[in-house]
């Protein structure tokens, strides 16, 4: 069942749950920050509407600054500022920056511990028609490699918003990651954040554990109402902070389990399914199946449609963790 001490949204899995893109909540916490503080500041690629920047450039346009399709420059602008003392927010498409800007971001801001957050949008194959040039599927893994930086994705619009507040007063280079397409609200606004690894669905006596990142948490969470309902008993955490991971939780979790699955919109290579599968193989190994991109790109087409071209659906995490149980005995 839904973790009561959670006060996830009742309606979760009504047919008629309420829909919000992870980056509504990005761009809402970015006012709310430089409402409460004059040193934030928000820098973006040309994509201040795509990336909700907007509203903070309406409202501070003297702290607002359009780096145009450069997002080099921006990365580079933004080290600067945070030298100065500012609170520099950078945002454009996650293929673009970390993707393009990667040299720019690792050298002036990451080398330099400088105090820049970094919001990559449109990413995974979410993105959709776009196509894979635009579909962000390694992100996770290129900014988790780098040293000291904190890697945070969401799981719905309000998480956002709560990530990025977080992040504001986090003094530190940060990575948060965003959806464009609504997805459900699976939180409310009295579920703690923290950064610790939450159990969103709990059980009696679980046979597998599902640690799910962003969106594809309801995936999971979907998966595990109906896998009870078969009499499998699973428990879905979710993993907001990537990085610093909360790895105690994950393998009191495991140990209870002795068996994971990974899910994700992302390569499965470097994210959080490489990642869970690091902290068990030093510490405690267990069985265990990965959804997400299997190394292939994502091809253009409707977001729903992708998710079940490529594996990452409901189904195809019950299909997971029946495998998984398998593999235990």
């Amino acid at each position: 069942m839904l973790n009561p001490k959670l006060h996830l949204n009742p309606k979760l899995f009504d047919t008629d749950v309420e829909q919000k893109a992870t980056r509504d909540g990005y761009g809402e916490a970015l006012v709310a920050l430089g409402e409460a503080d004059k040193r934030v500041v928000a820098l973006t690629a040309d994509l201040a509407e795509s990336t909700r920047t907007e509203a903070f450039a309406t409202k501070f346009p003297e702290r607002f600054f359009e780096c145009g399709v450069a997002e080099q420059n921006m990365a580079a602008i933004a080290a600067g500022l945070a030298v100065t003392g500012k609170i520099p927010f950078i945002s454009s498409y996650a293929t673009f920056s970390p993707g393009k800007n990667l040299e720019t971001i690792r050298t002036t801001i990451i080398y330099n511990n400088a105090n820049v957050k970094i919001a990559g949008h449109h990413s995974g194959i979410m993105t959709g028609p776009d196509g894979a040039t635009h579909q962000a599927t390694e992100d996770i893994a290129i900014m988790r490699a780098l040293p000291d930086v904190q890697v945070v994705v969401p799981c719905d619009a309000i998480e956002a918003k709560k990530a990025t507040m977080a992040a504001g007063t986090y003094v530190g280079p940060v990575y948060l990651r965003f959806t464009r397409d609504k997805t459900p609200l699976i939180t409310t606004e009295d579920t703690p954040f923290d950064g610790t690894v939450q159990q969103f669905w709990v059980t009696d006596h679980p046979v597998v554990t599902i640690f799910a990142t962003g969106y594809m948490l309801m995936y999971a969470l979907l998966a595990a109402k109906e896998l009870e309902g078969e009499g499998i008993s699973v428990i879905v955490a979710n993993v907001a902070s990537i990085k610093p991971l909360d790895e105690a939780t994950v393998l009191s979790l495991v140990q209870e389990s002795g068996a994971a699955v990974t899910v994700e919109d992302h390569q499965v290579m470097g994210g959080l399914g490489g990642l869970i599968a690091e902290v068990c193989a030093k510490n405690h190994p267990v069985p265990m199946e990965f959804i997400g991109l299997q190394n292939t790109f994502g091809e253009s087409g409707k977001p729903a449609e992708l998710i079940e071209k490529y594996g990452m659906g409901k189904e195809s995490i019950k299909q997971a963790v029946k495998k998984v149980i398998e593999r235990k005995k």
